[in-house]
């Protein structure tokens, strides 16, 4: 596979000089639509210095069949992503420069998605909101100052729908593989009286799941209400979803994989009659709403505002049947039958959380010829609770239906200001200075889901200075350089085994833009380095969610080259590639009975190699075929360097259709859309989880270290087909 990405490098570059031959258009400056000032906070601009890439609304529309949000975003630089279910639907995952996606900072519409307690990014609570998505940013690295908790690999920018003049509506359906469906009707009135208007969505999505039993059952709405005129954008904005999972977080051992791909253990029991049963209902039934409202206003040519108020209300549960559960650990009281002591019992459980989000958002912007000021203020509350409750057992003990067994409360508060300046200095250099401080507090009181009491009162205080310079060479070559830092606080989980410290990230990022009217090349150097990293140690806990340790120090060191290339009038090129070295420093580990430093050692979930290709060939307006390769080399799942614990490279292929049919009646447009992914059957696992334990039994008085892995298989060739009426 590496041949693969080397003649991928080597094409990208040729075809570079190839694009040489001409020179760039001028490209004018546009008005700046009130819309985009939603997010201008949180967002830099093509020249600044800070690396990123863009996606329109017309780029996710090629691909939205109903896959969640990270997997449209999987051929973006340095970006590898996963699915639970094999198909992209239901829980999906994204890593970016290795980094798992609690620590890519997301915002709508510049509000925090990001969980306040976990930092984790949980998409299927939001199905298809891809709809109702204008544009997003992706910036690599730390990034500019964002709202919530700081960006330790990515931030992730998402605009919603602008507001629209023109009356429309559409309805959408697809259907593909593994039962896979979605439906979705779109409306907005226009423009009423030249300032109202109101749009929204309702989206379902159902699949089977490639995996046994891993269905989902989604669905969700986006609603907004908009007055506009020359100067004011008032914005209010309702959206959220419902998600009904069935889990399939336990993963397969290396034998299983060969033997059984799809075979899913979660739910699994043994009946009276020592047969091997299923619970049909062993699923995480979890819904989201958002309220969100926005008032911009344009004071004049130099000044404007931006207030953003936000509630987000989180509550659901997963449930599991357990067999053979102590009672102690349920608060029953054993049961004498027919003289003997019963205390254990089979029974179906519900962890649930309940939590409540509050957000206020202020900024102002002021901007002339040569500088661009934006400063601002964030105050955010989190009020969640956690608690479970038993909904049968065999042998209650003297319970109660839906008597807690366990409650836990966590309150999170943030307030953060910031001040960023971007200052022309001539017409070749430009200077950038982002200045945010950043205060959270974290209290916690009762037990954990383990019986475990959790009494916490942790205050953090942040400096996060950023700042960088833009150097234009001439028309068709632009360089820049820039300096981050990030301090991160612990997560609920991380509190719960006893870590306290917060990261700190220093982030050096070095780039080189190309643009002509041919090609546009973006390359960047970065180097990361950490004190106190929180990664990934491989395992997991008893609800599927990764388990972190303090690495000490650790540094990541890569280059990423990514470019959208005119070949022809017909034919565009938009290849990338992402090479790295990603280490923990004198990393120290429990083995046979002691520790042991391991000297340099490779951080999990970073391969050295991403890269992704799209050829896109348009032989007439309405018809797009396009063709996307996918490359991720070999990563290892600890921190270790077992061999037990290496994740295989794989190299995948998906074939996208895109005809629109016009000028006919009733509708404005018809699009129909074709996926087919993986399209030359390749049987590849894009994630897994590795873990450790001491067993002193096979040798008494000799402590050995067992180690062991697990996978999540993807599914072989599948395809998506859909149509859209335009009206």
């Amino acid at each position: 596979m590496k041949n693969v990405v080397f003649f991928l490098t080597i094409f990208l570059w040729s075809s570079i000089l190839i694009a040489q031959e001409k020179e760039q258009d001028s490209i004018s400056s546009k008005t700046e639509k009130l819309d985009e000032v939603l997010v201008k906070s949180v967002r830099v601009d093509a020249d600044s210095p800070i690396t990123h890439s863009n996606l329109s609304k017309e780029e996710i529309a090629t691909r939205n069949l109903g896959q969640d949000i990270p997997i449209l975003l999987n051929y973006l630089p340095g970006v590898v992503t996963t699915t639970d279910a094999g198909t992209g639907v239901g829980y999906t995952y994204i890593r970016v420069r290795g980094s798992d996606a609690s620590r890519v900072n997301v915002t709508l519409n510049g509000i925090p998605f990001n969980d306040a307690e976990s930092q984790g990014t949980f998409w299927v609570n939001l199905p298809d909101f891809a709809s109702s998505v204008e544009n997003l940013q992706l910036q690599r690295g730390v990034g500019t100052s964002t709202n919530g908790s700081g960006a330790f690999g990515a931030s992730l920018n998402l605009l919603t729908d602008a507001v629209s003049k023109e009356a429309n509506g559409e309805i959408s359906n697809s259907f593909g593989s593994f039962g896979t469906r979605k439906h979705n009707v779109k409306f907005s009135t226009g423009l009423l009286n030249e300032h109202i208007e109101i749009a929204g969505r309702l989206s379902a999505i159902a699949s089977d799941g490639y995996i046994d039993r891993a269905s989902s059952d989604l669905k969700s709405y986006f609603l907004q209400s908009s007055y506009v005129d020359d100067n004011t954008l008032v914005k209010a904005v309702a959206f959220g979803g419902h998600e009904i999972t069935y889990q399939s977080w336990n993963g397969i051992d290396a034998e299983t994989l060969e033997t059984d791909r799809t075979f899913n253990s979660v739910g699994q029991y043994t009946d009276d009659e020592g047969t091997i049963r299923f619970y049909d209902n062993e699923v995480d039934n979890y819904k989201q709403d958002h309220y969100q409202l926005h008032w911009n206003q344009k004071y004049n040519n130099n000044w404007s505002t931006n207030l953003g108020l936000n509630y987000t209300y989180g509550r659901g549960f997963f449930e599991q049947y357990k067999e053979d559960e102590d009672f102690e650990d349920y608060g029953f009281t054993p049961i004498e039958l027919g003289g003997e002591t019963i205390e254990t019992t089979d029974l179906i459980r519900r962890r649930w959380l309940d939590n409540d989000f509050y957000v206020i958002n202020a900024s102002a912007n002021y901007k002339n010829d040569k500088l661009d000021i934006d400063f601002g203020a964030f105050y955010s509350l989190y009020d969640g609770d956690h608690f479970g409750e038993v909904i049968w057992a065999q042998n209650a003990g003297g319970s109660e239906i839906r008597d807690q067994y366990y409650f836990g409360n966590g309150e999170k508060t943030e307030f953060t200001v910031f001040g960023k300046t971007t200052y022309r200095v001539n017409d070749k250099w430009s200077a950038f200075l982002d200045l945010q401080g950043r205060f959270v507090g974290y209290e916690t009181s009762g037990e954990t889901s383990d019986l475990v009491t959790l009494e916490l009162d942790e205050s953090y205080d942040f400096f996060n200075p950023k700042l960088g310079a833009t150097f234009q060479l001439n028309d068709t070559n632009q360089f820049y350089t820039s300096y981050a830092r990030a301090n991160r606080e612990p997560r609920r989980s991380d509190f719960e085994v006893g870590i306290t410290t917060a990261e700190i990230l220093n982030d050096i990022e070095l780039g080189w833009r190309y643009a002509n009217n041919k090609a546009i090349v973006n390359t960047n150097l970065y180097y990361m380095w950490y004190k106190d990293q929180l990664v990934l140690t491989g395992a997991l806990d008893d609800v599927g969610a990764p388990i972190r340790e303090t690495s000490g120090e650790s540094y990541r060191l890569g280059i990423e080259i990514d470019a959208d290339i005119t070949l022809s009038e017909k034919f565009r090129l938009k290849p990338n590639i992402a090479i790295s070295t990603n280490k923990n420093k004198d990393f120290v580990t429990s083995r046979d009975g002691g520790l042991v430093n391991l000297g340099d050692t490779n951080i999990s979930y970073s391969p050295e190699i991403v890269a992704g290709n799209m050829l896109v060939y348009q032989p007439i307006k309405s018809l797009q075929l396009g063709f996307l390769s996918k490359y991720v080399g070999e990563q290892y799942m600890g921190n270790i360097d077992s061999e037990t614990s290496k994740l295989d490279g794989f190299f995948t292929n998906d074939l996208n259709i895109v005809y629109e049919i016009n000028d006919i009646p009733v509708f404005k447009s018809i699009v129909l859309t074709g996926l087919i992914n993986n399209i030359f059957d390749q049987e590849f696992v894009s994630n897994g989880y590795f873990f450790t334990y001491d067993d002193d039994f096979s040798n008494p008085g000799t402590i050995t270290t067992i180690e062991g892995a697990g996978y999540y298989p993807q599914a072989g060739i599948n395809f998506l087909l859909g149509a859209t009426l335009k009206f």
